[in-house]
């Protein structure tokens, strides 16, 4: 078992392919505590950040069975994008079972605010938030403005940031990081409010 510590991830894939289910719990072993800190960290409940966890790891054990495993290097993203997905999808059915019909209930339409146009209030109060964005994007080093401009208004992915820029995909997702830290922080410390 020792020995199946010191293999890469894609050795443990081939040899979890090959029937050797010890190969698996190795990844498991891996990659179980920043997997499950990355869903906590985002849907912030321990018990469905446990049920998205289990779920990763059963979908990741269907995706290798079923002979579609294609990240071959990139193991700990591949898991990480699985979870992310399983993530999303939650949000998306909750929201959809959250939607209520309101068939046969009274309801005003006139007075439903967001079926108006836009107020002069709200569009003052629209222009106010896009200009203390980009002038939180300018406080920030070049190399992250590049990035966050990129990504963000000119919806490139991460692959094209990083070749346009001339760096890794790593560089560019750590520069993207940094980037929205930065952006909370300077929001929170001068107590920008940036919804309507």
């Amino acid at each position: 078992m020792n020995k199946l510590f010191s293999l890469t991830d894609d050795e443990l894939v081939r040899m979890y392919i090959d029937g050797d289910n010890r190969a698996f719990d190795v990844l498991i072993d891996r990659y179980k505590d920043k997997l499950f800190s990355y869903v906590y960290h985002i849907v912030k409940d321990e018990e469905l950040a446990n049920d998205i966890f289990q779920e990763t790891f059963i979908k990741a054990i269907t995706t290798i069975k079923s002979g579609r495993y294609a990240a071959y290097g990139k193991f700990a993203a591949w898991i990480t994008r699985i979870a992310h997905n399983l993530i999303i999808d939650f949000y998306r059915q909750e929201r959809a079972e959250n939607l209520q019909s309101c068939d046969g209930a009274e309801y005003d339409l006139l007075n439903d605010k967001e079926l108006c146009d836009e107020t002069v209030e709200d569009g003052m109060v629209r222009n106010q938030i896009h200009s203390d964005v980009r002038r939180l994007i300018k406080a920030l080093p070049k190399s992250q403005q590049d990035v966050l401009l990129l990504r963000y208004y000119k919806d490139m992915s991460f692959k094209e940031i990083a070749d346009l820029t001339n760096v890794s995909i790593n560089t560019a997702l750590g520069r993207m990081r940094y980037a929205i830290l930065n952006l909370r922080k300077m929001v929170e410390d001068n107590g920008i409010v940036l919804t309507m």
